[in-house]
């Protein structure tokens, strides 16, 4: 050991990093091994002690793991996904310099990097960033787009997933009527006479009526529905159930709408609202994801109600400070999957604040104008 680095002589630049990709060169032949790369090598016999200091006798993986697992942070998983990955075919180099794959990480949450099956640190593409994290860590949300998240269990099993960034897109071809009148419930606004492409082209609401009912045209509206049909000009309302003041008078529709979706949900509503608007000027349709746990999934190409294609994502709305428990990940993550779903995170710093305190000049201008980060995960095997 020198320092946090073991050095090996003899043949080892031939032997280990030329052929395998192993450590970093040092003058002549000899290289520098990372403790994870060391105990590795040591764990397959390739090498057959260490010595931890300049007069004790080397040491063999046992003694050598402990001591790295006390002097190194989260030694014991790093480890695991280390050998895992190796044990896959993958040639991996530390994320940080003076190792190979210092200058390719792309954030200091990084942990290796592993190259292209059958490619070396001197000259191979990066295939995967690999963060590491055991389950009772928190993993951030913001910046974990473009990598690998390894989860390693209390079992010491390892879970991969694929974080990309990346907006949702569709093609649906709606445009909302400008006359819409509604009436404003405690938590939800009924359209008594929508048209009907209202629904079923736009996929607006849900009918208030069965076929049987006398009573025709009746259509509900969640909240994030009406405040967004509201805050573009296309809804009013003629009439509401409970208070419609905001902030001692009485406002136009939107602000009527977000103020009572305030007072039901808090500042998640205008967070919610945010990507709800961004998902609607993107073509998508988005409906509600309470059945999957979601706040919303979305449609991607809408052109009748009657002949409704597959939903696509399954969409959770979190603000960009927001730190995942891989457990939460893992549920969400798996639920998508098992109903033929993409995850997707759209990440928003709306919510909490009153408008007026930002200098917009209408309710809804807030989340229209909201910056959205996406991110996507999946399942990874690699």
């Amino acid at each position: 050991m020198r320092g946090d680095a073991v050095r090996v002589g003899g043949d080892a630049r031939q032997r280990f990093y030329d052929a395998r990709g192993y450590g970093r060169p040092l003058d002549g032949n000899e290289i520098a091994l990372s403790r994870v790369e060391a105990a590795h090598l040591l764990f397959r016999g390739d090498l057959s002690g260490i010595e931890l200091g300049d007069d004790s006798d080397p040491v063999g993986f046992e003694r050598f793991f402990v001591a790295s697992a006390a002097a190194a942070d989260r030694f014991a998983v790093r480890f695991l996904v280390y050998s895992d990955l190796r044990d896959r075919g993958f040639y991996l180099s530390p994320a940080r310099e003076p190792w190979p794959g210092g200058s390719d990480a792309p954030s200091d949450a990084v942990d290796f990097v592993a190259y292209e099956r059958g490619e070396t640190p001197d000259t191979g593409n990066v295939k995967y960033p690999i963060q590491v994290v055991g389950e009772r860590e928190s993993v951030a949300a913001a910046g974990l787009a473009g990598r690998t998240l390894a989860v390693v269990d209390e079992e010491s099993d390892i879970t991969y997933f694929a974080a990309e960034s990346g907006g949702i897109e569709g093609a649906t071809d709606y445009e909302p009527p400008e006359s819409l009148a509604g009436v404003l419930l405690a938590d939800r606004v009924v359209v008594w006479d929508a048209p009907e492409d209202l629904y079923e082209r736009g996929f607006y609401g849900r009918p208030l009526t069965g076929r049987a009912a006398d009573v025709e045209g009746a259509l509900q509206l969640s909240l994030v529905e009406a405040a967004s049909l509201a805050a573009d000009g296309r809804l009013s309302l003629s009439a509401s159930v409970g208070s419609g003041d905001v902030d001692g008078k009485r406002g136009d529709a939107a602000a009527r709408i977000v103020a009572r979706g305030r007072d039901v949900e808090g500042e998640r509503f205008d967070r919610r609202l945010a990507v709800y608007k961004r998902l609607r000027a993107a073509d998508t349709v988005p409906k509600t994801g309470f059945k999957f746990g979601a706040d919303f999934r979305t449609y991607l190409d809408v052109e009748t109600v009657d002949d409704l294609p597959h939903s696509e994502h399954l969409v959770r709305v979190v603000g960009p400070a927001h730190e995942f428990s891989p457990r939460e990940l893992s549920l969400d993550v798996r639920l998508a999957g098992g109903v033929r779903k993409e995850m997707a995170f759209a990440l928003t710093a709306v919510g909490g604040e009153h408008p007026a305190e930002r200098g917009d000049t209408r309710e809804g201008d807030a989340a229209r104008n909201a910056d959205v980060d996406w991110l996507s995960v999946d399942r990874l095997t690699p």
